[in-house]
């Protein structure tokens, strides 16, 4: 007999503490789900700063020395 494949054999005893695991982890994460959503949005708004001109976004890449070309 080959006893190789029984050691990929997952029972009902090692699949249930597996998933009750993995429930605890998501119970967790979801009661400080504002918390988590809130410092992530917080870090974006580090990194992605609005740009304070009304014409931003018209001239997002054009260098400020270069004229602009007219229409």
């Amino acid at each position: 007999m080959h006893f190789a494949p029984l050691a990929f054999y997952a029972g009902p005893d090692q699949v249930m503490t597996v998933t009750s695991g993995l429930a605890s982890l998501l119970g967790l994460l979801l009661i400080f789900w504002n918390k988590i959503v809130a410092v992530f949005f917080r870090v974006i708004h580090i990194f992605h700063r609005a740009d304070p001109s009304p014409s931003g976004a018209a001239t997002a890449g054009v260098p400020k020395d270069t004229p602009k070309a007219s229409s």
